[in-house]
C-alpha cells in the first residue's frame, strides 16, 4: 500500500523547499512531486504543495 503526504509550503524559496524535501525525506518519505500555485499579477509562486510517498503494510 501506498502513502502519500503533501507539505503546504508559504514561502516558496529555494532554502524553504529545500529544507521542507530534507526534512521530510529523512522521515523516510520518498519526493515524488511539487506544484505550485501563482499570483496573476506576479511572476514568482505565492504557495507551492510537496508530495511525498513511502510504502506501508
Amino acid at each position: 500500500m501506498v502513502k502519500y503526504k503533501v507539505v503546504e509550503a508559504n514561502i516558496v524559496t529555494d532554502e524553504a523547499l529545500e529544507t521542507i524535501i530534507n526534512e521530510t525525506c529523512a522521515q523516510g518519505w520518498h519526493f515524488e512531486s511539487m506544484q505550485f500555485a501563482m499570483r496573476e499579477a506576479s511572476k514568482r509562486p505565492s504557495m507551492a504543495f510537496v508530495l511525498f510517498t513511502r510504502a506501508e503494510d
